[in-house]
């Protein structure tokens, strides 16, 4: 990937400077021309597209600001409720993820969500131990985890 974005990155710059037009339309003229030129020459170049790759990046970021928000939404919620009616509780999430930088960031990811913590992580990186602020069933907020997170995150990183 961070190959061909240099060679992306190069056809921009030469596109710029051979037509003499320093200016960012000019690059960015050239940038989209590299694309171009990326795609039509993918088979040759080692890896897939990097543009299929910033798309699920984009997607898993996008899913992060949808949880965020609804997130804050439910514990601005509780808080404002008349009567703090709330089950908070610790369960566990049996991760498929296998590095430890997509480790990394679901656990970022689960933390920086309202009313989530990542405990604990167990040695053998199997599982994952969340304390959630108001949690009706485990199952579900496993499945929830696992279906919005998890998934995007072996599609960016694989």
């Amino acid at each position: 990937m961070a190959f061909q974005i240099c060679i992306n990155l190069l056809v921009a710059f030469m596109w710029m400077f051979l037509g003499e037009t320093y200016s960012i339309a000019g690059f960015v003229t050239g940038y989209i021309v590299g694309i171009a030129l990326l795609f039509l020459l993918r088979r040759f170049l080692k890896g897939p597209f990097y543009l299929r790759r910033l798309y699920k990046i984009i997607v898993l970021l996008l899913i992060f600001i949808k949880e965020l928000i609804l997130s804050n939404f439910a514990i601005t919620k509780l808080v404002y409720a008349r009567r703090l009616d709330i089950n908070p509780g610790i369960f566990t999430l049996e991760t498929e993820l296998d590095s430890d930088w997509e480790i990394t960031l679901l656990t970022t990811l689960i933390t920086l969500t309202p009313g989530t913590v990542t405990v604990a992580v167990s040695p053998d990186k199997k599982q994952l131990y969340i304390h959630a602020m108001d949690i009706v069933d485990m199952k579900e907020a496993v499945h929830s985890i696992k279906d919005s997170f998890e998934k995007h995150i072996k599609e960016v990183t694989r």
